[in-house]
């Protein structure tokens, strides 16, 4: 979770919703994310909402930390109504949610499935580093219902890692693939990062033939970005290391959408890829398709019927506002308009392959669009389907799409 708030209106401190918005929870899948802000080591380019155990201060700790997930889940499940879908997708994120025992993340999965029920075939990931589960773990996290895990490999490449301060040696990412799979998971996916200072065409492409020949069937590749406020930031002003250049990120993308297509896997969201349609991310989709989706954990947020909120950051505060009457963690709060969910919807299914209907688009959207075809920015395909379907060479320019489009629905 990023680790900036937003400016929003003050959340009722005991989480209640508009009646609105909870009309619009039998209309879309529900899903849950747990934050888990935990990690041994902070990484330079990170600005996520984590603590290191010097960092969290008196009143909050590993050991306790499930106990309080577990009152938020009782919150959210006072606050929507009985009607509300069971969950399809869970996402333990963070952080390092595998520093917490594989015993409490279950712990957490069965809360959720005694409040609110686990659909029959619900996702249900999470987030790990490499150097962070071994094999006993990674069996107890199957037992306790886990369908989906996540691991940062980042680079396969030691230098590079080593400017992204990351623990892990390149080969215990691959061995933590293949502990995975023995342990009965089925769905693995591996993170990568591209753009890094010093990084080579050729350190990239060591990164993105070890990913593969790993054997997971789902891969997420980001270009880095440099966010004010952290160690790599301080750095590049220092003049130490140089900044990501856009060029090169551009190029970065291209290798790797080529060696991925080439060895089977295939793009359904601009930094995503999958083998099959069963190992794409359902909670990810759930998130670009604007659906429904409670957020527990410090700086965690949701969103229900075109109401987004946010919790207070820092665990120890989290702990305060659990206890205190109402209970609601809740910072803050937004109603989107019509507009918004709009912008937003156009944003976010521009980034995935099957793109957007254009009956969703007003007439001189739809001419903007009919022009990105002629561009080729655009599938002249999918175009002529109804659809609005990024190439490749627009998915690199997806923003100024994007921007475009708006313009021009005015």
């Amino acid at each position: 979770m990023p680790s900036a708030l937003p400016l929003g209106d003050p959340a009722p401190p005991t989480g209640r919703l508009p009646e609105s918005a909870l009309l619009e929870l039998r209309q879309h899948p529900f899903g849950f994310y747990v934050h888990i802000p935990f990690c041994s080591v902070r990484c330079g380019y990170c600005d996520f909402n984590t603590y290191t155990a010097e960092e969290l201060g008196n009143g909050v700790s590993r050991g306790s930390y499930a106990d309080l997930v577990l009152t938020e889940l009782r919150l959210a499940r006072a606050v929507l109504p009985a009607s509300t879908p069971p969950v399809s997708t869970v996402f333990f994120g963070g952080g390092t949610p595998s520093l917490l025992p594989a015993e409490h993340l279950g712990l957490i999965l069965a809360e959720l499935g005694a409040e609110f029920g686990l659909a029959p075939d619900a996702e249900v990931s999470t987030e790990a580093n490499p150097e962070s589960v071994a094999p006993g773990y990674l069996r107890r996290l199957r037992e306790q219902g886990f369908t989906r895990i996540s691991l940062g490999m980042q680079s396969a490449v030691p230098h590079v890692l080593r400017v992204l301060d990351r623990q892990h040696r390149p080969e215990r990412a691959l061995a933590a693939v293949a502990e995975a799979r023995a342990a009965g998971f089925e769905h693995v996916n591996l993170d990568l990062i591209y753009g890094t200072p010093g990084e080579s065409d050729l350190d990239w492409q060591r990164s993105l033939d070890a990913a593969v020949a790993a054997g997971v069937d789902h891969l997420s590749a980001y270009a880095l970005i440099v966010e004010s406020g952290t160690p790599l930031a301080r750095a590049v002003a220092r003049g130490e290391v140089p900044a990501p250049d856009d060029d090169v990120l551009a190029d970065r993308y291209l290798q790797a959408d080529e060696t991925l297509a080439a060895a089977g896997l295939t793009w359904y969201e601009v930094s995503n890829w999958a083998r099959t349609p069963a190992a794409q991310s359902r909670h990810n989709q759930l998130y670009w398709s604007s659906a429904n989706w409670w957020g527990a954990g410090p700086g965690a947020h949701s969103h229900v019927g075109g109401v987004r909120w946010w919790n207070v950051k820092h665990p120890a505060q989290y702990a305060a506002r659990l206890e205190a009457p109402g209970g609601s963690p809740a910072a803050g709060r937004e109603t989107l308009d019509a507009q918004a969910r709009f912008t937003e919807r156009v944003m976010l299914r521009l980034r995935m392959a099957d793109g957007l209907a254009l009956a969703e688009l007003p007439e001189p959207a739809r001419a903007q669009a009919r022009q990105c075809a002629t561009w080729g920015l655009a599938e002249h395909r999918a175009l002529a389907a109804g659809r609005l379907v990024l190439t490749q060479r627009g998915r690199l320019l997806a923003d100024a799409v994007v921007r475009d489009l708006l313009q021009a629905a005015g």
